[in-house]
C-alpha cells in the first residue's frame, strides 16, 4: 500500500536521497548532474505549485512528484509535473499511482492539461507509461538530450488533456 501526500519540510532529507542518485545519473532529467541539495530542492519545492511524495506502509519515501504551471500567463492552464521512483520501488506501480494522483491534483487546482516537455528517449519505461495513461507524443527533439553512455539521443514531448 502507497499513500501520496504533500511534502512537509521534515521529508526534504529523504526526498533529496531519493532524487539524488537520479539527478548524479544524468540519463533521465535534463539537470546538471552536480546540482547541489540547495538548487534540487528549489527545483523540486520551492518553484513548483506543489510536491507530493509517495510513502510505503512503513513511511519510508518510494516516489516524488512536483506540479507547477508549464509557462506563464497564456500558458498558465497546461500544468508540467516531474516525477522520480526509488530505485526499490521501480515497477511496483508507484509511477502510475503518482501520475494518477497528479492529474487529479491538477484538475483539482484548475489545469486543463498536463504536458511532459522533455522526456528522454531512452527513458523507454516512462514513456510507454505515459502513454498507457492516455498521454500522446506530440513532439520529438532530434538530439536534444546529451545521454552519459550513448551520446545525444532524442527527447520527446508528451500531452494530455484533462477532465472533459
Amino acid at each position: 500500500m502507497v499513500t501520496i501526500r504533500k511534502l512537509e519540510d521534515p521529508h526534504w532529507p529523504e526526498v533529496w536521497r531519493l532524487i539524488e542518485p537520479v539527478f548524479r545519473a544524468g540519463e533521465t532529467y535534463a539537470v546538471s548532474p552536480e546540482i547541489t541539495q540547495a538548487q534540487a530542492h528549489q527545483m523540486w519545492v520551492e518553484v513548483p505549485t506543489a510536491t507530493y511524495l509517495a510513502q510505503a506502509e512503513n513511511a519510508a519515501v518510494v516516489g516524488t512528484y512536483f506540479i507547477k504551471p508549464n509557462q506563464a500567463g497564456g500558458g498558465s492552464h497546461v500544468c508540467n509535473c516531474g516525477y522520480i521512483v526509488g530505485e526499490n520501488a521501480r515497477g511496483k506501480g508507484v509511477a502510475s499511482l503518482m501520475c494518477a494522483h497528479s492529474q487529479r491534483e491538477a484538475t483539482r487546482l484548475g489545469f486543463r492539461a498536463m504536458q511532459f516537455n522533455f522526456v528522454v528517449s531512452t527513458n523507454e519505461g516512462a514513456i510507454r507509461l505515459w502513454q498507457n495513461l492516455g498521454f500522446a507524443i506530440v513532439g520529438r527533439l532530434p538530439g536534444a538530450f546529451a545521454h552519459p553512455q550513448r551520446g545525444f539521443v532524442d527527447a520527446v514531448i508528451m500531452f494530455k488533456r484533462l477532465g472533459t
